[in-house]
């Protein structure tokens, strides 16, 4: 096998590309809106999910959730306190989620990261981060093995939320408020492949209620788990 020697922090052709299919299919999909925002792609559609799905999701949540870790596996009670899980693949609809996310985007299922479960109650939050990663963290060089650049996000919300609980993308200046059912979508890179600052986001506090949300990550190349 060749090596490897993109070091994910510049522009990408192999990454524009992968950005631009999804992009023309999102665009053609009726039922898919483009949020306005000049410095970044993001789409949302309502009614992803039913009401029914969200319930067992939101179960499956509840049995698994462990005190959530920053991406080195590290816990830091200031920086992100919710609850997660990564979800069971084989579980039917676990399964038929993460498929449905690949036939709206057109990103391939091998792409795809485990989907990830969140539980926010009154008060936690999750700080301004990334979902690319960072070249110089200590974890790239493994990243790089093991399907290169996150490049797509794709979150569902599972709950409404009586306060707070919005997405917040601050260098674009708008919040995504949670509603049950809805799929937000968003480019983790430039049009050009290099990571997107203005990607950058966070979970805001939620001050009344249950926030449940899925994520599903993608990477540019298959993901090796």
């Amino acid at each position: 096998m060749n090596e490897i020697v993109d070091d994910g922090g510049t522009a990408s052709p192999a990454r524009a590309a992968i950005g631009d299919r999804v992009r023309e299919k999102l665009n053609r999909n009726p039922l898919v809106s483009r949020i306005d925002s000049p410095h970044l792609e993001i789409y949302g559609r309502q009614d992803f999910l039913g009401a029914e799905e969200c319930a067992v999701m939101r179960a499956i949540i509840d049995a698994g959730a462990q005190p959530s870790t920053l991406f080195t596996g590290r816990e830091n009670a200031d920086y992100r306190t919710s609850h997660s899980c990564n979800l069971d693949r084989e579980d039917p609809l676990v399964h038929a989620i993460s498929a449905r996310i690949c036939a709206m985007t057109g990103l391939e299922p091998d792409h795809g990261e485990t989907l990830q479960g969140q539980r926010y109650t009154q008060g936690q939050e999750y700080k301004v981060h990334c979902d690319y990663f960072p070249v110089n963290a200590s974890y790239w060089p493994d990243m790089r093995k093991t399907g290169g650049q996150r490049n797509w996000t794709a979150m569902i919300y599972l709950s409404p939320v009586e306060g707070g609980g919005e997405t917040h993308f601050p260098r674009c200046e708008f919040m995504v408020p949670p509603i049950e059912g809805m799929i937000l979508i968003w480019n983790n890179l430039k049009p050009d492949g290099a990571p997107n600052p203005y990607s950058l986001h966070a979970a805001r506090p939620v001050a009344q209620g249950t926030k449940y949300v899925v994520t599903k990550w993608f990477r540019e190349r298959p993901w090796v788990r």
